[in-house]
């Protein structure tokens, strides 16, 4: 198990080929998200935005989108630029959990396969904190790892748990471990933080979009 950063860091150079081709339904989701952005939109934050595989496929549709992202890893921001330099990205490197989002400051708010790293408890005051950021007609919209059945769930987090204790793991460091909710727990999370309206918009193999209305 590495750490967050580290893990990412090491992999960043063949990180985009990999998600493409090796994660089944990634390549799609990154579309089919893309499409699920309002015209309407004039600024939009990408919550572990990494090298921004979902936003080359938004700023095909619409190219002047003010973004704003926020990852962990500076190699990953990096790659970012590079691939955008004439583009409106405010990139901040740090925590999503700790970085301020302000109040009604974006129409969209997204986040592509990086929730499935975290419990319950952080990803609902995340989803909160969300939710406040969100101008009155906002919409989250979030494309990750799930599965369907819970005991898959329970095994995933028990896992993370055991290696954590046998590794003596802070609890307040992020590691690089995968632990997917179903996608009925992840609908319930973001309705506990206040969503009125969340719904399943694609699905393949693990790969599941959701769209939560503010």
């Amino acid at each position: 198990m590495e750490k967050m950063t580290r893990f990412f860091t090491e992999r960043v150079e063949g990180y985009d080929e990999h998600m493409l081709t090796e994660v089944n339904g990634c390549k799609e989701g990154y579309i089919a998200m893309a499409k699920l952005i309002p015209t309407s939109c004039k600024s939009l934050l990408d919550l572990g935005c990494g090298t921004g595989l979902e936003l080359d496929e938004i700023l095909k549709r619409m190219p002047d989108l003010d973004i704003t992202g926020i990852d962990l890893t500076p190699a990953m921001l990096n790659k970012l630029k590079q691939k955008h330099p004439d583009k409106s990205l405010h990139l901040i490197c740090g925590d999503y959990f700790d970085v301020p989002f302000g109040f009604a400051n974006y129409e969209c708010i997204i986040s592509f396969q990086t929730m499935h790293h975290f419990s319950h408890e952080l990803k609902i005051e995340l989803y909160k904190k969300i939710k406040q950021a969100l101008t009155e007609d906002g919409i989250y919209i979030e494309c990750d790892y799930m599965v369907e059945k819970q005991e898959d769930e329970d095994f995933y987090y028990a896992e993370n748990a055991r290696i954590r204790k046998e590794l003596k793991l802070s609890d307040n460091e992020f590691y690089h471990y995968d632990t997917p909710c179903t996608i009925t727990n992840q609908i319930a999370m973001l309705k506990s933080a206040g969503f009125s309206n969340v719904e399943k918009v694609f699905h393949m193999e693990n790969t599941t979009l959701l769209v939560a209305h503010k």
